[in-house]
């Protein structure tokens, strides 16, 4: 699985103009899921999405994760994150994972984040979305399961 992660002041998504998911303070998260990702790339990706210290503390250092801080996390699927563009110039999706299985991982990763939690917004799985954010710092991280173990 892979991760892009924004810490964010503000963050909204909206299909067809209609807000389906919105924060204040917390993360933007992209998410594109694998075509050989498993259970354990998915439990890896939501322990460091939600004990990431990314936030800072009274001291103004990177030490508090978005449990601590209380904030939220916007969760937008995001296929492209496979996009490979090595050869020619249009991009191939071939990593990524069908669409039954990335929208079952993308389900399981918002209620794992939900049980541990964190209140989660998020977009529509497979709809043409519209995102805006506000980034805090910015931070912005990349996060990669394959290259965790």
């Amino acid at each position: 699985m892979r991760v892009v992660i924004q810490r964010v002041h503000y963050a909204a998504v909206r299909v067809e103009k209609i807000v389906t998911g919105e924060i204040e303070k917390g993360l933007l998260v992209y998410l594109g899921v694998g075509k050989d990702d498993s259970l354990k790339d998915l439990d890896y990706i939501v322990d460091k999405v939600v004990n990431l210290r990314i936030f800072e503390d009274e001291g103004g250092k990177m030490n508090l994760s978005i449990r601590d801080s209380g904030g939220d996390i916007l969760v937008v699927s995001q296929f492209t994150l496979y996009g490979d563009c090595r050869k020619g110039r249009r991009p191939s999706f071939t990593n990524a994972a069908d669409l039954s299985k990335a929208e079952d991982y993308y389900n399981k990763f918002v209620n794992k984040v939900k049980a541990k939690g964190v209140a989660v917004g998020t977009g529509i799985f497979r709809a043409t979305m519209a995102v805006e954010s506000v980034n805090d710092g910015p931070v912005t991280i990349l996060l990669d399961s394959k290259k965790a173990f």
